[in-house]
């Protein structure tokens, strides 16, 4: 007798929404970034900048790192290309950057949100239009009907005698777009969330910060390319800023 998986039959020992972000957090820290040489660049740390500080000359990822000079401690990021220096490649130039002027930078750029809120509020809107438009025809759920009324008809093929080949096809089939259309739906709520956790914050925030908030920059920012003369903040909804240094 044929074996056949049924979805959903038994409550779920982990909700699937953190299933979910549980496997995106593992997809992120087996491969962070891959630089334009083709290096992987793993996770690496738990600080609210790491993996998250790029390269505006080279684009690799920048680096903390403890300097004593002359008994002067700072922490400083740098780009990896300019820690470990390769002779096939030409060495990167960009700047060294001290921590405490990545910690301003974030500062500036959420002020400079909160001072056009209006402005970046209007682009939220259409950050939002353009997820929506994306949304799939075929759901999850038409899916899953879809399988039901293959299974029964498995089944009937079954007792019958009949050939079942193409239905077992057409629901692995079925079962693959169930899980892809699972995935982006989630990615596409999850962009939905970012973009509404940044409306929020301005429609909250009636003030200017003064004081570095290391829980925005895990919550709002999802990366700062260094340049020669400026920065440039991505924020998790799709709204940049360039502050200039």
């Amino acid at each position: 007798m044929p074996q056949y998986y049924v979805e959903d039959d038994h409550p779920p020992i982990i909700p699937k929404e953190i299933f979910m972000q549980v496997q995106e957090e593992l997809v992120r820290r087996r491969v962070v970034h891959k630089s334009p040489t083709g290096k992987k660049r793993t996770y690496s740390c738990n600080h609210c900048f790491a993996q998250m500080i790029f390269c505006g000359e080279c684009g690799e990822l920048y680096r903390r790192v403890h300097w004593n000079n002359h008994g002067c401690k700072s922490i400083v990021w740098r780009c990896i290309s300019r820690l470990e220096p390769s002779e096939a490649e030409s060495n990167c130039t960009n700047r060294t950057v001290n921590e405490a002027v990545l910690e301003d930078v974030t500062v500036k750029a959420l002020n400079r949100i909160l001072r056009g809120r209006k402005e970046f509020l209007a682009q939220l809107q259409e950050n939002v239009a353009r997820a929506v438009v994306t949304t799939d025809t075929l759901s999850p759920e038409g899916i899953q009907l879809r399988l039901e009324d293959l299974q029964k008809e498995l089944l009937r093929n079954v007792e019958g005698g009949k050939d079942y080949n193409a239905i077992t096809d057409e629901m692995v089939r079925l079962q693959e777009m169930k899980k892809q259309s699972t995935v982006d739906n989630h990615r596409r709520e999850e962009a939905m969330n970012r973009i509404k956790e940044l409306q929020d914050f301005v429609a909250m925030q009636n003030t200017e910060i003064h004081v570095f908030d290391e829980a925005l920059v895990w919550k709002l920012i999802k990366s700062i390319t260094v340049y020669a003369d400026k920065f440039t903040v991505e924020f998790k909804s799709g709204v940049c800023v360039d502050i200039a240094e």
